[in-house]
């Protein structure tokens, strides 16, 4: 563990935001952690947080980046098609008597960015179809679920090269707190203003039923038709077993479900994408009929290629998200190297499964009727970035008219 030093008024703020708006947690409600070993200082505040709070159970399970990376150099190339089921049935089970999730997230972004993309591949999908059980209460929205992240030496050290590790950590922590709004007297409070916003947000993009969008910007000219009775959804939601929480801290998307089968055009990325240790840069699509029929990038193309062939949905899309470019992560200027922040620098498309909240009913639909209305399924949902100071966007209605959505890379209203 780091014996590099966090400043602990923020770090309990950040484990009050975490309980209190990112999860909500109720009492008597248990709640499974999942962190690396590095950011157990942070585990042991949300722990104690959450039974200020009248926790159940808190039950942490605990990751180490070495440990995993041991398995890519050593292990047998017979043994990459396993995955701790077990686990994952017991977290399912765990769910389904209404636990509360939370992912604590600050693992080294490059981990595995030297080992053989094909067996990461193949770990990933052997442990994407275990996991799935116990996904499926995720992505359905059954349970109140939040992330948040740690600022560990590793990560730090990716984002700021050249500062020592202590002054890397410093400047990594600085920005999370920012982001997560805990370096404000009463962040609590401050989320539930930025909820408000998000929320004017999304309900006016469902007052519109716009039948798709087209992103328009550097390489990038794409229609994304969207979902038959989608909905937007921002910043906190209400779960299915009634609890509202926010699921990303930061968050500053509205997003949606598009249609699977009506994705056409060419589409270039705006930021690099961090995906199982290793970096893609410039990705490039093109889609047509809703499938990626070609695909490329400058770096870390085989991992790419790798991963639209998980399944079937790989290789369409589950999620469309808006960002304005002057969102206060993109206006930091950091790359991250972490999904749950770049994503919230720009907008974005997710390759994979779709959020079944992201219909109207969502969650009176069963899985067939979710397909029916254009919903996508895979084991993944991998997020990448799309948008930036030159994007366009606009709603297309369904007779064809179109509104100012985005306008250089911000709401046009």
């Amino acid at each position: 563990m780091s014996d590099l030093i966090l400043d602990p008024v923020k770090l309990d703020r950040l484990a009050d935001v975490a309980i209190q708006t990112g999860l909500n947690l109720q009492p008597g409600q248990d709640l499974i952690i999942t962190a690396p070993v590095e950011a157990l200082p942070l585990v042991r505040r949300i722990t104690a947080s959450a039974y200020k709070a009248g926790a159940g159970l808190v039950t942490p399970i605990l990751s180490d980046g070495e440990i995993s990376k041991a398995r890519f150099e050593h292990a047998r190339d017979g043994s990459f098609d396993s995955a701790p089921d077990w686990l994952y049935e017991g977290m399912a089970k765990a769910y389904s008597n209404n636990a509360a999730r939370l992912a604590i997230v600050g693992e080294d972004p490059m981990l595995l960015a030297e080992c053989d993309p094909a067996k990461v591949a193949q770990a990933g999908k052997a442990n994407a179809k275990a996991y799935k059980p116990a996904l499926k209460k995720i992505s359905n929205f059954e349970i109140n679920w939040s992330i948040v992240s740690y600022p560990t030496k590793a990560w730090a050290m990716r984002v700021f090269p050249d500062l020592k590790p202590q002054e890397a950590v410093d400047r990594l922590a600085d920005a999370i707190f920012a982001a997560s709004r805990v370096d404000l007297d009463d962040p609590v409070a401050a989320w539930a203003d930025h909820n408000a916003t998000l929320r004017d947000r999304s309900d006016w993009l469902n007052s519109k039923r716009f039948d798709a969008l087209h992103f328009t910007g550097p390489g990038t000219d794409l229609v994304v038709g969207l979902a038959d009775d989608h909905e937007w959804h921002g910043g906190a939601s209400q779960a299915q077993n009634g609890i509202t929480c926010n699921p990303n801290i930061p968050t500053e998307e509205v997003f949606t479900t598009p249609h699977a089968n009506r994705i056409n055009g060419r589409v270039r990325a705006t930021k690099p994408l961090s995906h199982q240790g290793s970096l893609i840069k410039d990705i490039e699509m093109v889609f047509k009929d809703g499938r990626a029929i070609e695909a490329r990038a400058s770096q870390g193309e085989a991992v790419l290629q790798e991963l639209i062939k998980t399944d079937e949905g790989a290789a369409r899309l589950g999620e469309v998200a808006l960002v304005p470019y002057q969102s206060p992560i993109s206006a930091s200027g950091l790359l991250f190297f972490n999904t749950l922040y770049d994503e919230n620098a720009a907008c974005h498309i997710a390759l994979g499964q779709c959020y079944s909240k992201c219909f109207v009913g969502g969650a009176a639909l069963s899985e067939n009727e979710i397909a029916q209305r254009g919903g996508n399924s895979s084991l993944i949902h991998v997020d990448w970035m799309i948008g930036g100071a030159e994007t366009d966007i606009d709603g297309i209605m369904a007779d064809g008219t179109k509104v100012p959505v985005f306008r250089n890379g911000n709401w046009a209203e």
